[in-house]
């Protein structure tokens, strides 16, 4: 019976533990399902949130570096350049000079009376050896008249000289006379006849000094300056204070005379072309040539004197007319020009800023020719080198810069027909 009873017990403990078996194992699972959407829940919020704070920190991070960027960028200068000019042609300089007549000649009379006509006034045409005046000379006539009759006074005492000594001398060979007799017989001859020649001079002077009644043209040219009229008395050449009666001046052919600076004498060289300008004529050139210079740099202007002339066939131009001579002046083999705002004066010597491979390099250069607005420099830069215009005082070596782009030029729209 304990037996029974210890089996049914048993059997109750075991039916029992069947029963509560599966009620233990349905409760532990759905506790670990819970523990596990909870650890995912927390794992996707961590995740989220881990993604949420990068995102953050990277926009920051990239915002910060774009800042950087835009500060850098911001803090590089942006600069102007401007590319050398090769000076491979010739230089021109400007000269002032003044026009002068190829010949000129004041005309002075060279017989002293009173002017009987003149033929040519200030702007007339004159031919070589064309009548320009008549002087009437009343006291050279009778001068010449007095000393025509003194001549043949002489003439016939030299005649009768002559009659004398020959006399002289034939009686001489019959010893009828005395040689002392004949010697002063041909003595006397030798006396007249230099009386006689010195009046013959005398009257040929007087015919010369008659002949300069008439002034003739010495050359072809134009008059001037006439400074006589009818009836005024005239001097000769000789008498101080005396003026002259024209002025005659050749100009089919002008001189002009300049000045060229020492540092450029060598380009005037005899025989090259020059052009003239002048500023009666706007526009318009005129050819001339280098005819010859002074071979001597003047001591006070340290210029050398050139002769250009031009030639002036029409007359257009005229004497004592202001031009300027252009003078070509070679370039030095290699030079290059600037314009001087891309000087910088720094205590080492003259320096451009050039711009290579994005930073400033400060080149020396060395000037040959200062042409104003422009600089020849002869050293250190080529054509192909972008050299800053303009640039500041503090830029220095090695820094780092932004060459401006040119803005695009406007095509004008064009309206179709």
């Amino acid at each position: 019976m304990l037996s029974n009873e210890s089996d049914k017990m048993m059997t109750e403990i075991e039916t029992a533990k069947v029963r509560v078996k599966p009620a233990k194992t349905g409760s532990s699972n759905r506790g670990g399902s819970r523990r596990i959407g909870v650890i995912l829940v927390a794992a996707f919020f961590c995740a989220g949130f881990a993604i949420l704070i990068f995102s953050g920190i990277q926009s920051r991070l990239n915002a910060e570096k774009k800042l950087e960027n835009t500060v850098k960028a911001g803090a590089i200068p942006v600069v102007t350049v401007v590319h050398p000019e090769a000076t491979s042609k010739a230089q021109e300089i400007e000269l002032p000079g003044t026009t002068q007549a190829f010949t000129e000649a004041p005309i002075y009379a060279r017989t002293s009376g009173y002017l009987k006509e003149w033929y040519l006034d200030i702007g007339a045409h004159a031919k070589q050896g064309q009548l320009l005046a008549e002087i009437e000379t009343p006291e050279l006539d009778q001068q010449l008249e007095q000393a025509e009759n003194d001549l043949k006074t002489a003439e016939a005492n030299l005649q009768l000289a002559q009659v004398t000594a020959d006399r002289w001398l034939y009686l001489l060979k019959s010893n009828v006379i005395s040689k002392q007799e004949t010697d002063q017989a041909v003595s006397d001859f030798n006396a007249k006849k230099s009386t006689e020649q010195s009046a013959e001079a005398n009257v040929h002077r007087l015919q010369r000094l008659q002949e300069f009644e008439r002034v003739y043209a010495p050359f072809d040219g134009v008059i001037t300056a006439r400074d006589t009229d009818i009836g005024a008395l005239v001097q000769n050449g000789n008498s101080p204070g005396q003026k002259d009666l024209f002025r005659l001046a050749a100009i089919d052919k002008l001189r002009v005379y300049i000045s060229v600076p020492e540092v450029y004498a060598a380009a005037a060289r005899s025989g090259d072309p020059v052009t003239l300008t002048l500023d009666a004529f706007p526009g318009e050139t005129f050819a001339g040539t280098i005819v010859r210079n002074s071979n001597s740099i003047d001591l006070t202007s340290r210029t050398l004197n050139v002769e250009v002339d031009v030639d002036n066939p029409t007359g257009r131009l005229l004497p004592g007319a202001y031009a300027f001579v252009h003078l070509k002046i070679p370039g030095a083999a290699g030079a290059v020009t600037v314009p001087t705002n891309t000087l910088l004066f720094r205590a080492e010597g003259l320096r451009v800023a050039v711009v290579r491979d994005g930073e400033v390099k400060l080149v020396p250069i060395t000037i040959g020719h200062d042409y104003g607005s422009t600089v020849e420099v002869t050293s250190n830069l080529t054509a192909k080198d972008p050299v800053i215009a303009d640039p500041s005082d503090s830029v220095i070596d090695g820094s780092q810069v932004e060459i401006s782009q040119p803005a695009p030029a406007k095509v004008a729209a064009t309206k179709s027909p």
